[in-house]
């Protein structure tokens, strides 16, 4: 008994010894350059905002931060790098929705969704746009649902992967449609985008700014966005449901992680400087030209947030009836 007290004393000691360093740590946050893990590859749209604002975070925050690429398995390799990493605010992640997808696609992951990571803050809102090549001569949506119609089970889409939010878009948007169309993935929107404007696969929910510059120059013809209202980068192109499709709307959005047990010190400030990196002239201009909709909230309301989408993405991958992948 003696000895149990003991080392409980000396327990209480030792952290109490080591409460002023982590204080100070966190006081002297950051004090070398903070490593920005992207679960998706070089080049989506995930990547081109995490870069975005990680140069003007840097500038403020006088250290760099550097992106790196860690794509594969939907998202989820990326994720498992993250979930391990020390919580000191030096290894983050920059997700997207796919986030909230996975623990419903997979049937064992290396890492819990909620539990092992910690939501910063959204970053940003980016509809996803229905794209189909021009060789298909289908220039609305209405005659897309035709030809479904009319022969089930020969469509086909992209995605960015099984169980992606690219994959969920279209998931949601069939069911609401009421079409068969079958699924498939790709390990990024780049390839997805190839095979679509080469007419090997039918249509694809693009996040925009993979697309925007092929659909302006007439490669890719524009038929619907999935969001809940019309893209500012796109304001001529109708919604999913404005186009006779109600219910099959679909939040995309792109947002921070750290790793469990960072410090809320860290966590609060990481928010503010990305609040603050969206608020330069210089990011606004970028992301008008993604088509990108900033979009912040404090980190327990994204938590909040997150965890009610999950609720939601099991319902709707149930309704789909989509195969879990091992």
């Amino acid at each position: 008994m003696t000895f149990t007290r003991r080392t409980l004393v000396a327990t209480l000691a030792a952290f109490a010894a080591a409460a002023p360093f982590a204080v100070a740590a966190q006081a002297g946050y950051p004090n070398k350059p903070i490593k920005v893990i992207v679960p998706f590859p070089a080049g989506s749209t995930t990547d081109i905002i995490a870069r975005a604002i990680a140069d003007k975070m840097g500038q403020s925050m006088g250290q760099t931060l550097v992106v790196e690429n860690r794509a594969g398995a939907s998202g989820t390799i990326g994720q498992a790098a993250v979930a391990t990493a020390a919580p000191d605010g030096y290894t983050i992640m920059v997700h997207s929705s796919s986030h909230t997808v996975s623990p419903h696609t997979f049937a064992k992951l290396p890492f819990d969704t909620l539990a092992d990571f910690v939501p910063v803050t959204p970053i940003s809102s980016t509809p996803n746009v229905l794209v189909i090549s021009p060789s298909k001569n289908i220039k609305t949506l209405q005659e897309l649902l035709a030809y479904g119609r009319a022969n089930p089970g020969k469509l086909n889409f992209a995605s960015a992967g099984q169980g992606s939010a690219t994959h969920l878009n279209a998931e949601k948007f069939k069911l609401a449609a009421k079409i068969d169309a079958q699924n498939i993935p790709f390990k990024g929107s780049a390839e997805a985008v190839t095979e679509v404007m080469a007419g090997r696969v039918d249509y694809y929910f693009s996040p925009i700014a993979p697309v925007i510059g092929q659909i302006r120059n007439g490669q890719l013809v524009p038929l619907a966005v999935g969001s809940p209202r019309r893209a500012a980068a796109l304001p001529q192109v109708p919604t999913t449901a404005e186009a006779g499709v109600p219910g099959s709307e679909f939040n995309f959005w792109i947002g921070m992680f750290a790793p469990k047990g960072t410090p809320p010190a860290i966590v609060n400030r990481l928010q503010d400087e990305v609040v603050k990196a969206l608020a330069t002239p210089e990011v606004k201009e970028r992301f008008l030209t993604l088509g990108a909709d900033a979009w912040t909230l404090e980190p327990a309301q994204f938590d909040a947030y997150v965890r009610e989408e999950i609720k939601s993405n099991a319902a709707l991958v149930k309704a789909a009836g989509l195969q879990v992948q091992n």
